[in-house]
């Protein structure tokens, strides 16, 4: 990378971060949602492709060990992690399904779902989301570009306007971190 593609970079990465500044209300939202949830009983589930996966696999690990202070642990499921899972589902029925069918075995009322898209057009994130709507869980979409197909599924989401998939994941994982750190100080509050 030229210096001045790295400029750029950050040029890009300054523009959204004070594009996410007005994003707070609904982070704030969503992290009260989890909240809520993991207080009564429910779970966090997380699910996406790729670098999403990754992130989902991150969010689910702050939840379950803790992020900045000790506390309990807050039950949390990436649907990225269980590969006999995921390559049965896949040659058995469809990769469309990978995550739609975790779901429906291990999704419950109460609970609140996380569907992570750069492009907001992930099939099998999209059936996860139906699936979880049909079960009575709220739905989340954290995305990129326009928002895609998922955003029109959510019961809320987190759209970062960008076509640069290096630059929605970057937002993507401060948005994680601030729920994070959002659902970690209401959790120690009350404890």
């Amino acid at each position: 990378m030229k210096k001045d593609e790295f400029l750029q970079s950050l040029k890009e990465i300054k523009k959204l971060t004070e594009e996410i500044e007005e994003l707070y209300p609904t982070i704030f939202e969503v992290s009260n949602r989890i909240t809520k949830a993991v207080d009564s009983g429910s779970k966090l589930i997380v699910c996406g492709n790729g670098g999403s996966a990754a992130d989902a696999q991150h969010m689910a690990a702050e939840f379950v060990n803790r992020f900045l202070k000790e506390r309990r642990p807050l039950p949390a499921i990436a649907l990225s992690t269980d590969t006999s899972v995921l390559t049965s589902i896949s040659n058995d029925y469809s990769f469309n399904e990978v995550f739609s069918k975790q779901v429906e075995a291990l999704g419950q009322p109460g609970d609140v779902l996380i569907g992570i898209s750069t492009s907001g057009n992930s099939t099998n994130v999209a059936n996860a989301v139906k699936t979880a709507k049909n079960r009575n869980i709220f739905c989340v979409g954290l995305l990129g570009k326009n928002g895609g197909t998922i955003k029109g599924l959510c019961d809320l989401d987190i759209t970062v306007n960008s076509n640069s998939t290096p630059r929605i994941q970057e937002m993507h994982i401060f948005i994680i971190h601030t729920i994070c750190q959002m659902v970690e100080d209401s959790v120690c509050l009350k404890n």
